[in-house]
Parts: structure tokens; C-alpha cells; sequence
């Protein structure tokens, strides 16, 4: 699994789900390969990819 925070580029296009710092999935958002990711709205949240 990656972990890629805001501003960050996405390694390929997709679905990541939005991680909260303790571990809560809270949503999800689709990013196009070479796009970086966007902001997040808790602080210390990251995206994953499967």
C-alpha cells in the first residue's frame, strides 16, 4: 500500500481513500497519474492506494 501525502504526485491514476491520522478512512478521491494530490482537511491525513 502507498502513502502519499498532499502535494505529492500520484504514481498512477485512481481511486485513494483519505486517511485520517488515526487510521479513519474519511472519504475518497480520484487523482490522474503525474496530477499531485490535493489538500486534505484533518491535519496528519495522508491517501492510500491499493
Amino acid at each position: 500500500m502507498n502513502k502519499l501525502t498532499s502535494g505529492e504526485v500520484a504514481p498512477k491514476t485512481g481511486e485513494y481513500s483519505i486517511v485520517t491520522a488515526n487510521g479513519r478512512k474519511v472519504g475518497t478521491v480520484r487523482v490522474k497519474k503525474g496530477n499531485r494530490m490535493p489538500p486534505t482537511q484533518h491535519a496528519g491525513s495522508h491517501f492510500e492506494i491499493e
